[in-house]
């Protein structure tokens, strides 16, 4: 019987792999990149079997699998098969695509290659995000008197996206894209407000050092990260949790940027539902505004 663990029952064991990934040990790490390469394939070798191809022990083989959650290997290569199942029907209607973007691809893979490392980043990111916590921060965002909101490179596309949506439904909400002005304004910040700090890898030190600042000054804290053990976690009073799919040439602007972006319309649409009425009029308003104004220029 498989056990999992990292306090989500919904999270798919691929996608736990990939939030564990970066904590592993070295020849760890290799197991999990032979099962993330060749999910189907690396399910198929016996523990002797995957060891030797990833240069490493049996015993550093049962380690990882107790450490993704199963007490037995075999248990851990059923769920791995049944999720590359999962993977080949739900990319079904796509064309067909694997690995990498490659130097030698046409425009059409890499259309298809793509599209479904973006399906998948968002069909994973449905696993992987937590409705508790979600509902958690939507109420903290609620109950605000002003969030502000930081990101670097990639995820500072995000930041501005959520906080123009924010605006949008009359709260007052701040996006930040210089991290001196962002620790400035954090260290004003205190209990009626919250602060949103997002990063793929939850390892980026301008953003740890925001939500830090914000956490002190008695904001409430909210990250948004792919990685549920990451030191931007660990700043977090509630963490919503990305499951995006990155290698070389999918690094921030891609895989990262689609799985943030469902989250953040997540808790958007969140905030507006449970402030319907002022959130309706609001949006009433600004569209008004909005096309007065081009109307006028």
């Amino acid at each position: 019987m498989s056990a999992v663990v990292l306090g989500n029952a919904g999270r798919t064991v691929l996608v736990r792999m990939r939030a564990l990934l970066p904590g592993l040990a070295p020849a760890e790490q290799r197991v999990a990149s032979q099962f993330l390469a060749d999910p189907a394939g690396a399910a198929e070798l016996s523990i002797s079997e995957l060891a030797e191809r990833c240069g490493t022990s049996t015993a550093t083989v049962v380690r990882f699998s107790q450490r993704v959650g199963y007490e037995r290997y075999r248990d851990l290569r059923l769920d791995v098969t049944r999720e590359a199942t999962r993977e080949t029907l739900e990319s079904a209607g796509l064309p067909a695509a694997s690995g990498d973007i490659d130097r030698d691809d046409s425009l059409a893979d890499i259309v298809a290659k793509v599209s479904l490392a973006e399906t998948l980043s968002i069909s994973d990111t449905v696993s992987a995000l937590d409705v508790e916590s979600l509902a958690a921060a939507v109420g903290a965002v609620v109950r605000a008197r002003r969030v502000d909101v930081f990101g670097v490179g990639a995820s500072a596309v995000v930041a501005l996206d959520l906080q123009q949506k924010l605006v949008r439904i009359g709260r007052s909400a701040l996006a930040w894209n210089d991290s001196h002005a962002a620790w400035t304004s954090a260290a004003t910040l205190d209990d009626e407000c919250v602060a949103i700090a997002i990063s793929h890898s939850g390892t980026t030190s301008d953003t740890i050092e925001f939500l830090g600042v914000a956490r002190s000054s008695g904001a409430t804290t909210i990250a948004i990260t792919n990685h549920g053990a990451s030191p931007l976690a660990q700043e977090a009073g509630h963490v919503l949790t990305t499951a995006a799919r990155e290698t070389a040439f999918r690094s921030g602007a891609l895989g990262s940027r689609i799985a943030q972006l469902m989250v953040v319309d997540c808790l958007f649409i969140g905030v507006a539902q449970a402030t319907y009425e002022e959130s309706l009029e609001a949006l009433r308003r600004t569209y008004v505004a909005v096309h007065r104004a081009r109307r006028e220029a």
